[in-house]
């Protein structure tokens, strides 16, 4: 028996021990020929070690007698039929969706951006203390300027890409904070917002949750669900943070954004229950990329969604709770920045997106690696949506 890791399998193997996820759930049994599409499913549960039978020995051609040795052009094609077989496309494809995310991740512009982000979230965290022992806005103008950097260091789908990659942090309020200041920036510019409104929507991304500093951490970080007691105290945070900001030279959009960043255009959020014309612009930008950010990741009772997971919540109630011009805005453009990225559905199945249906951005147009195209706005796919982004 031989162990691997999921990168180094190829279509053939014959698994050797039980494969089981980290919630005991049996995806291969003993005995069992890995497929691409297997293959594809142990990268989706992020099965690292895989154990199979040895490799056979390749076969003897007993067709030549060991006394008479073929002939130079019968060796040269004996030594032609012994090499391995070139790799089909399909299973090129499936190593390609496999090894992505090890492939980003060492990749020298991925260490770079991560080198860079770890910078901004130090950054991030001595400003919010300065901010809190009295300092004033002014204070912020290197703040604005290295999360600038870091936004032009990447193209949309980059930087998105790159996010989802950089949820292992130990201090997940500034990590969020630091992710709405680049979100709320794309969608400002997705907008077209001159540069002064840009730079100070970034800002209120930034400071949004500044708030939350002043939660008990036995309360922030609990990993369970809040009581009734408990989700009152977190949702203190908005007015706790307009109280920091307050008076210290912030624009007051910046204000606005931490007070009203948890308010819903149907009146169904918090602190006050405003309605979509009493929310300040800027504070309905930064809610959009709050929840986005929220959403796609992980939490102690589900797995982070994927892109086309949050657009198809979007879609069920968020045009509803969110400013229709800037969520309309987010979900074309986030759809539209992961058109021909690769996929796996529900099924385990993997292909590509093709086309994105502009009236349902969640259920695009795929090719499966089968060569077969299915649009998932046909009701016939209802069951069939998109798990993962590989």
């Amino acid at each position: 028996m031989i162990t691997l890791t999921v990168d180094n399998l190829t279509p053939g193997m014959i698994v050797a021990s039980p494969i089981v996820t980290k919630r005991g759930q049996t995806i291969s049994k003993p005995g069992e020929k890995l497929t691409p599409q297997l293959i594809a499913k142990l990268s989706f549960y992020k099965i690292d070690v895989v154990t199979v039978e040895g490799q056979a020995s390749a076969p003897v051609d007993t067709d030549i007698e060991p006394s008479k040795p073929a002939p130079k052009e019968e060796k040269k094609e004996k030594a032609e039929e012994t090499k391995p077989a070139p790799k089909p496309k399909e299973e090129s494809r499936v190593s390609d969706q496999i090894t992505y995310t090890q492939r980003l991740k060492q990749s020298s512009h991925f260490q770079k951006f991560q080198s860079d982000y770890a910078i901004n979230i130090a950054n991030l965290k001595d400003h919010f203390n300065a901010i809190i022992d009295g300092g004033n806005a002014d204070c912020c103008a290197d703040l604005l300027e290295q999360c600038e950097a870091l936004f032009k260091s990447k193209t949309n789908l980059e930087l998105f890409d790159m996010l989802a990659n950089m949820r292992n942090l130990e201090d997940p309020i500034y990590s969020h904070s630091l992710n709405v200041g680049l979100i709320s920036r794309a969608i400002g510019k997705w907008l077209r917002l001159p540069k002064a409104d840009l730079n100070t929507l970034t800002l209120a991304g930034l400071l949004h949750d500044i708030g939350k500093t002043q939660i008990p951490e036995d309360i922030l970080n609990k990993p369970g669900k809040y009581t009734d007691e408990e989700f009152a105290t977190m949702k203190t945070h908005p007015l706790l943070g307009k109280k920091i900001l307050n008076g210290k030279g912030f624009d007051a959009r910046i204000l606005s954004a931490a007070l009203q960043h948890h308010e819903r255009s149907d009146g169904s959020g918090y602190p006050r229950g405003l309605m979509e014309d009493e929310i300040d612009d800027f504070a309905a930008i930064v809610a959009i990329a709050d929840v986005y950010d929220a959403m796609t990741s992980a939490r102690a009772h589900r797995d982070p969604l994927c892109s086309f997971q949050v657009i198809s919540q979007f879609e069920k109630d968020g045009l509803n709770k969110y400013h229709t011009k800037y969520v309309l805005t987010f979900l074309e453009h986030i759809a539209n920045t992961y058109n021909n990225s690769r996929i796996m559905l529900n099924n385990a199945k993997t292909g590509r997106v093709v086309y994105i249906n502009k009236s349902n951005l969640s259920r695009p147009v795929i090719q499966l690696d089968s060569g077969e195209i299915i649009n998932l706005a046909d009701n016939i796919h209802n069951d069939i949506f998109i798990k993962s982004i590989l």
